[in-house]
């Protein structure tokens, strides 16, 4: 074997006039110990919460078809809903007859979808206020990135695809911040998602696309890649052909995120240049969500971030989805009512968003990391924070997780946990912190770290 007497650091940044663009992990930042061996580097672990408002349709979720049915290995069977993660059912968890037990109404039924909704990530009841004296609690994201967020240069990063409203009331007296905020660094601080591609991709390689530079960049439609080309050259002339081919493919994928921004702002106006935050938000849902996926992507491959969340839509949304024959708002089609018709629409709405969750896993599969790939290292939960939404229901909430975590999860499996014992959702967030070495007792209203994980 050919050892390169190249040594680079994990922490390698290519770098031009306000900006800093990270690499991917390189055979040069893996030590090599003898002529024939090298060590493998240590695997960095990377999590996402994702939220889907109105419920999941828990009968075409449920693997194996039917309630209560805990399975592992090849009895563990995909559901309709569970269907694009098919690819993945060896890194897959199905999880159900867990709770959000402070999303319940105790007296007062008022804004169930803003419970759920907050309680979700927290364990935490939301005060009761339209005002500024907002207070929930700090969310499972955080006190992740607590831990994975204190050596990188974003701590967490936050991605929603609606619009997000931080002031007025949005839902029976409650602020509109508690249903645009799915993270909470501390019981007063919210930090909703962005929902602006360009804004996101900055953040992820600096600021030197904003100003006199991003209007010239724009003008001359540059990439910011430019601003780092004496960097680029001098780097792929000291790494060997593996490595040359890893670079040049994840540069590839920086410059096609770039230009569907670019794109998308193109289109959004005539002339973008005088605008000080382009409206980048493409006019196609799926093709918004599959460049802020891309952007995660991008971040975790280059480790600029460990820790995501990504609230695909809205409480109380009502989006629809004609690309999947779904024309009704999403928020009346998950009030159902028991109609087979609509409940079908339902599940074309819930497979869908699996659906994108499934795209990113793909691109982690198909990405080499270390000893094996990024969705070996990576963990990805998917849910809601209510059960049957029809009934506004915050118990047996349906989760689903795909991912290796780093050799930590055993996949295809079904676990089950029994609905009346109202078990939060928080202990299983709390067994998975655990699992990392993430030593935190209790969050929210957990009792306890989930057995059987």
């Amino acid at each position: 074997m050919n050892i390169m007497k190249l040594a680079l650091p994990r922490r390698t940044f290519l770098r031009g006039t306000g900006v800093a663009l990270g690499l991917p992990l390189l055979d040069a930042m893996v030590p090599a110990l003898t002529a024939e061996v090298r060590t493998a580097a240590k695997p960095i672990p990377r999590m996402l919460w994702t939220y889907v408002p109105n419920g999941i349709l828990l009968e075409d979720w449920y693997p194996n078809g039917k309630q209560g049915i805990a399975a592992e290995g090849a009895e563990f069977k995909l559901s309709t809903t569970l269907g694009p993660f098919a690819p993945f059912r060896d890194q897959l968890v199905a999880v159900q007859g867990l709770a959000s037990p402070s999303a319940e109404s105790r007296g007062n039924s008022r804004a169930p979808h803003t419970k759920a909704h907050t309680a979700y990530l927290s364990g935490a009841r939301a005060k009761y206020t339209e005002g500024a004296d907002i207070e929930l609690g700090e969310t499972v994201d955080q006190y992740a990135a607590d831990t994975l967020g204190t050596d990188t240069p974003l701590r967490s990063l936050e991605i929603a695809l609606e619009a997000n409203y931080m002031t007025g009331n949005c839902d029976n007296g409650y602020a509109c911040v508690y249903q645009s905020a799915m993270s909470w660094r501390t019981p007063t601080m919210p930090q909703p998602g962005e929902t602006n591609p360009r804004v996101v991709f900055e953040r992820l390689f600096g600021d030197g696309s904003t100003g006199k530079a991003r209007l010239e960049r724009l003008r001359n439609n540059r990439s910011i890649l430019d601003a780092m080309r004496a960097d680029m050259v001098g780097l792929q002339k000291k790494l060997g052909p593996s490595d040359r081919s890893k670079v040049n493919e994840y540069l590839d994928t920086i410059r096609d995120v770039e230009g569907r921004i670019q794109r998308a702002e193109a289109r959004s106006s005539e002339s973008p240049i005088p605008m000080t935050r382009p409206a980048a938000i493409p006019e196609s849902f799926d093709d918004h969500s599959k460049l802020m996926w891309d952007l995660v992507f991008l971040a975790w491959q280059a480790d600029i971030t460990r820790v995501v969340t990504y609230q695909i839509s809205r409480e109380q949304s009502d989006h629809s989805y004609p690309n999947v024959g779904v024309t009704d708002g999403h928020h009346s089609v998950s009030h159902h009512g028991h109609n087979p018709e609509r409940m079908a629409m339902h599940t074309r709405i819930n497979t869908y968003h699996a659906s994108l969750v499934a795209y990113l896993a793909g691109k982690l599969k198909a990405t080499p990391d270390g000893d094996g790939n990024l969705l070996d290292h990576s963990l990805l939960v998917h849910g809601s924070g209510m059960g049957d939404a029809d009934a506004h229901d915050p118990h047996n909430l349906a989760i689903t997780m795909v991912g290796g975590l780093c050799g930590q999860l055993k996949g295809s499996r079904s676990l089950v946990y029994p609905v009346g014992e109202n078990i939060p959702f928080m202990n299983l967030n709390l067994a998975l912190l655990n699992k990392l070495g993430i030593g935190v007792k209790q969050m929210g209203d957990s009792s306890g770290p989930l057995a059987g994980v």
